[in-house]
Parts: structure tokens; sequence; C-alpha cells
């Protein structure tokens, strides 16, 4: 027999997929949905959470829940072709961004391989689709390879670019986690939908990691791909 919540998940998801509730409709109140359905609050907000994880309601913090407009899956494809993490998507995002100055915590230095309380310019982005919150990312640069404080993210970006000895690698590496609160939040997600945690770091031609970046992207709605590209080279034997 279904439980109270996957009932309830029914209902509401029915009501979605023959248009009763409509993609930005608010819906009613936790508490007037609790009551309608006669459960707990908790057994209510499980329910929603079900709904959360498939992507068709998202919780808007002081404002209610809605029913999430179609997510159009955005593919992350990083690699060293990619100058800067906001630039490896396939679709145009709108970002916003803050730049500032941060002695480095022990996590980043030995990201870094830089010594304890370092200088770091701590880029923090999130970019958008539409209305829609897509991803977020902290981006660490030492000091010395940014432009004056605070630099922008483009700025950034040229000035690694441009740096001699040059750009030698990039690694990234990609595992998939529950968000915390705060990125739930953030992200209008169920804190029950797994995220693809991303590690970025680029080094120079000397071995110097040079940049980092974490990123954080909804499962839902990013799929990260990695291409490698074999060149060949032809050779014509003399007569």
């Amino acid at each position: 027999m279904p439980s109270r919540r996957h009932v309830i998940a029914d209902d509401l998801r029915h009501q979605i997929s023959s248009g009763q509730l409509k993609a930005g409709e608010r819906l009613p109140s936790e508490a007037q949905l609790a009551t309608r359905y006669t459960v707990s609050t908790a057994t209510l907000r499980s329910a929603l959470a079900l709904l959360q994880g498939e992507g068709l309601v998202e919780k808007i913090h002081g404002n209610g829940n809605f029913v999430r407009h179609p997510l159009r899956r955005i593919t992350y494809a990083g690699g060293a072709a990619a100058p800067a993490p906001w630039t490896a998507f396939s679709a145009p995002l709108r970002m916003t961004a803050r730049t500032t100055n941060i002695k480095a915590p022990s996590h980043l230095t030995t990201l870094l391989n830089l010594p304890p309380r370092s200088s770091l310019n701590e880029v923090l982005f999130t970019t958008h689709e539409g209305k829609t919150p897509h991803g977020l990312a902290h981006i660490y640069v030492p000091h010395g390879f940014a432009p004056a404080t605070p630099p922008l993210p483009e700025q950034i970006a040229a000035r690694l670019a441009d740096l001699r000895p040059p750009l030698s690698e990039v690694q990234e590496r990609v595992s998939a986690r529950l968000p915390t609160l705060e990125e739930a939040e953030t992200l209008r997600i169920s804190p029950s939908l797994a995220v693809l945690s991303l590690t970025r770091v680029t080094t120079d031609s000397t071995g110097r990691v040079i940049e980092a970046a974490l990123l954080v992207l909804p499962g839902d709605r990013a799929d990260a791909l990695f291409t490698t590209r074999f060149v060949t080279e032809e050779r014509s034997s003399k007569k």
C-alpha cells in the first residue's frame, strides 16, 4: 500500500501534468496542504521533497513552493579549452559575481600548494538560466596572479591566459553528493537531490597551481562532458 507521502505526491503530480497547476504557479501553503490531505506538516514536506527531487516543484525561501517551469539540461564541458569555469557551459548563462581578498584557510593552502594564510582572490558567483539558478562556484587565485583588488572574473581569466610561464594543465575531479542546506536554498532544490561537485585545478608549466575552482551543479539540470582529442600525424613515404 502506498505511503501517504507518495499518495500526496501522486495527486500533486497529476495536477501539474494535467495543467490544473500551471508552471510558475504558487502552491497553497504547507499548512493549508497538510490540512487538505489530513497529514502532519512533516509528511507534507516529505511529499513535496519527492516533487522537488523530480524537478516539478521548487521551494523559494520565504515565498513558498512553486510549480517549476520545464528544465533544460545544460552541459559543463571543461578541460583546458575552457579558459575559465564560467565559460564552459553549453548555453549562455547570466552570472552574478562578488570578488574579495581572503587569507587562505588550510584546505585551500593544501589545494593550491601555498604557505598558510596566503593571500587569495576569491570570486563567488552564481549562474542563472533566466530566473532559475543553475550553479554555484568559488574561484580562488593566488594574489600575485590577479589584477589589482577587487578584480572582475573576466580580468582574472585574461590575466591567467597571458601568464608566463604559460598554463600547462587543467585537472578536474567530479563527484556526486548531497547539497549543504545553504546550497540547496540558493539553488532552490531539495536537500535530497544530488549535486555534481567539481574541483578544477589549473597549473602552469613549472607545476605551480595558479587557480582552483569549486563548482556545485544541480543533478537535475546539469551534465559534465569531458572530451579528449587525439592529434594524428600523417607521414608520407619518400619515393
